[in-house]
């Protein structure tokens, strides 16, 4: 017998960033930040992305290209890779990606790629908590309850022969 399932997700979408609270403001604000710092020679597209942990510090990465495709690094990993370099035990509870273009901030929100909703889905593994995660645009912001609605059939550590504590 064939079944046929559906994968849904919600999300909660503001025309206007005055709409957001505070902290999720903050943290655009702060990802717009990083996407100034970032590197990018060859796409001209400058992601930033910001990420607050439950400490309330806000930890910033940005994408770094290289000629070498594909040597560089996203700003969601960017991000993620100082959050846990520089403060392990503080777990990060939101993240904020905004993009730039030469001129302005992207008008469309930027979607982390494959390899970042990955990396974030095993950050929430390794924390044990979803992430809220902010996509920015000049036009639109979705605030989304963790990676598991944008990789919803994630490989994971429960995929592997042997335990992982």
């Amino acid at each position: 017998m064939i079944r046929t399932n559906n994968i849904s997700f919600s999300y909660a979408e503001y025309e206007k960033t005055e709409e957001l609270d505070s902290d999720d403001l903050e943290l655009i604000i702060a990802a717009r930040g990083g996407a100034l710092n970032a590197y990018a020679p060859y796409s001209k597209f400058k992601v930033g992305a910001a990420i607050r942990l439950a400490s309330g510090i806000i930890v910033r990465g940005a994408n770094i290209e290289n000629a070498a495709f594909p040597s560089g690094i996203c700003a969601e990993r960017s991000a993620l890779s100082n959050s846990i370099s520089n403060h392990p035990h503080d777990k990060p509870i939101a993240l904020a990606i905004a993009a730039m273009t030469e001129d302005d901030i992207a008008d469309d929100f930027p979607s982390p790629c494959g390899n970042c909703r990955q990396v974030i889905a095993e950050e929430e593994s390794r924390i044990g908590n979803k992430i809220k995660i902010i996509l920015s645009g000049k036009n639109k912001t979705l605030i989304i309850d963790g990676i598991s609605s944008l990789l919803p059939l994630q490989f994971n550590r429960k995929n592997l022969k042997f335990n992982i504590p």
